[in-house]
């Protein structure tokens, strides 16, 4: 017996031999790469002539992390964690430290994170972390990670992902309502 798509039971007796041995998937998918291996035989492979033209991406395609600031300028993230905990991919590591009365221009809450990394080399761009932060603190732009040439400099720290203060990066396009309600 097998359950179709519409749950309705079929039994096997209904599915032909060549359903059965998957061939009519198997025919479509060589299908598929045999007319785009033709195609770039015939027309070439399509070219971008990177940097000067970029390749085209989706409008939501997420690429570098940044850690927003407030509109006075301070640090939104306040190292409760839960970015790290909803990371699948366990690239996120902070260490939480107390705000002193000197560095209440830096920071909004009286915890903050005095050591914020993201290992890049790890990271798979889920999401996962913007969609866990109640202060909407970080997010993913649409801005390509840099190329490195080891793998210690793909461990981003503060002073990569912190935006700077007269550098500010808009995501006001790439926000849910939730995290535009969350800001107010």
């Amino acid at each position: 017996m097998k359950l179709t798509n519409r749950s309705k039971v079929v039994s096997n007796k209904e599915m032909t031999l060549a359903e059965k041995i998957y061939l009519p998937a198997i025919f479509k998918g060589m299908g598929i790469t045999l007319k785009h291996a033709v195609r770039n035989i015939v027309k070439g492979p399509p070219i971008y002539p990177y940097p000067e033209v970029d390749k085209p991406r989706a409008e939501i395609w997420r690429g570098q992390h940044v850690l927003k600031r407030d509109e006075e300028g301070r640090e939104r993230c306040t190292a409760c964690g839960l970015c790290a905990v909803a990371c699948p991919a366990e690239a996120i590591t902070m260490t939480a430290a107390e705000r002193t009365k000197d560095e209440k221009d830096l920071y909004r809450e009286e915890k903050y994170a005095s050591i914020y990394e993201i290992n890049m080399l790890r990271c798979i761009f889920c999401g996962m972390c913007e969609e866990a932060c109640p202060k909407s603190a970080i997010y993913l732009t649409d801005r390509l990670v840099d190329v490195e040439t080891n793998r210690g400099s793909f461990i981003y720290g503060k002073d990569k992902l912190v935006e700077k203060i007269n550098e500010r990066i808009d995501i006001t396009t790439r926000q849910s309502e939730k995290q535009k309600n969350a800001v107010k």
